[in-house]
């Protein structure tokens, strides 16, 4: 009866999904919530609800690491110094390591590497609650692209972060007697090696099935979901990090086809909307309220200083020098919503840690989706309109130059 109902408010959800595109209303607010309502009906049972969620995630993380990568043009990013590749390199660092400064005074009984953890947990950005500046015209194409192009590719930089601090706060904690040292390297070697091998082969194979007229796009969309499955499976099989190895896989397959996959872009425009959707109301349904209950003065204050001060100053600094006018450092800084990357990576690294302090971690992790998917869904339509409307006001800002002439875009698009 649960999946029947959930179904059936997917159906309607698509019926009105247009006009609440243009209201405060965002889908991430809607499913998290949708979830959150459904758990006081006791319909699905919480632990069946709790497996799904597991499932789903792990799911959607694979293949949205791999799809999300592979719109990414590494050529572009790298010669033209664009805003992403400030925000990537030195806004996300900087996220981390002023995170854990100001979680600090929160979270002052945690061991240091569990509060690094949480400042990892909580750097990567997700478009998804952003949709209303991510897809809003009024909002100069130039600062759309880089706000896609970071959330793209910031939790598949960040998770290797993550998991090199659960293996250390694990290890802090006398949970693990292996050497932490080379486990991480297993994991953050292995992994990408794996990722390379088969971003390349398959890309290549893919080229040369295009070239002699062997495929279409149908089956190039399932090599595609295949490939990624491959990547995290073959990680995994010789003790590496399989969703490492999908972020990798995906960067060296885009990069290889150069835009020759349509199904790379139209997935997560279409399919992978159901999946993320998904994920969102099960995480409503069996975590947030578990985690509300769980939510704090010390950890409400952590998670409000990361989305008011923490990344706001990352992004400010890793910005100067730059041609981004003050309102647009304001806005990349505003716009960097916490979602399905934090939750998953949550869930992914819990087992792994201390009872004591996995249970806290996860409902932290889960209370800064919510609380941010309802802060950036109510603020992204008006503070998009206010951003367009100042921009233009500066006239020859470089925000209103088209990118156009000679320069590659960073996310590549198949011509139709």
């Amino acid at each position: 009866m649960g999946l029947l109902l959930l179904t059936l408010f997917i159906v309607g959800f698509c019926m009105v999904a247009k006009r609440l595109s243009s209201t405060i209303l965002t889908a991430p607010m809607v499913f998290i919530a949708f979830g959150f309502l459904f758990s006081k009906t006791g319909l699905l049972p919480h632990e069946d609800a709790k497996a799904s969620l597991h499932l789903v995630a792990e799911i959607a993380l694979i293949v949205l690491l791999f799809l999300d990568a592979a719109q990414i043009d590494l050529t572009a990013l790298r010669a033209r110094h664009a805003w992403p590749q400030r925000m990537l390199m030195v806004g996300l660092p900087l996220s981390i390591l002023l995170g854990s400064l100001a979680a600090w005074p929160f979270l002052e009984a945690w061991p240091i590497f569990a509060v690094i953890l949480v400042a990892a947990i909580l750097a990567p950005t997700d478009a998804a609650l952003g949709q209303a500046v991510v897809t809003n015209p009024v909002v100069p194409e130039r600062t759309r692209r880089a706000l896609t192009v970071e959330s793209g590719l910031n939790d598949g930089l960040a998770l290797p972060i993550v998991l090199l601090f659960a293996s250390l706060t694990a290890q802090e904690m006398g949970q693990e007697d292996r050497n932490w040292l080379l486990f991480s390297a297993q994991q953050l070697l292995l992994g990408p090696l794996v990722g390379i091998a088969i971003g390349l082969t398959g890309g290549a194979a893919l080229i040369a099935a295009q070239n002699h007229k062997l495929t279409s796009d149908i089956y190039e969309g399932i090599a595609a979901i295949a490939l990624a499955g491959a990547a995290y499976l073959g990680a995994d099989a010789v003790g590496g990090n399989g969703f490492i190895a999908a972020f990798v896989g995906g960067l060296c397959f885009g990069n290889i086809l150069k835009g020759r996959c349509k199904f790379v872009y139209e997935f997560t425009e279409s399919e992978g909307q159901i999946l993320t959707w998904s994920a969102f109301f099960l995480l409503g349904l069996a975590l947030v309220p578990q985690a509300i209950e769980h939510l704090t003065s010390q950890t409400l204050g952590v998670i409000l200083v990361s989305l008011f001060l923490v990344r706001p100053l990352a992004i400010w600094i890793s910005l100067i020098g730059s041609d981004a006018a003050p309102v647009t450092r304001l806005f990349f800084g505003w716009f960097g919503p916490r979602g399905l990357a934090t939750a998953l990576f949550a869930l992914l690294v819990v087992p792994t840690i201390d009872h004591d302090f996995a249970e806290p971690v996860l409902f932290l992790a889960v209370n800064a989706v919510w609380i941010s998917a309802l802060l950036h869904g109510v603020t992204a339509m008006p503070a998009a309109k206010l951003y367009a409307a100042r921009i233009r006001a500066q006239g020859d800002c470089p925000e209103t130059e088209a990118i156009t002439g000679s320069a590659k875009p960073l996310i590549t698009h198949h011509s139709s």
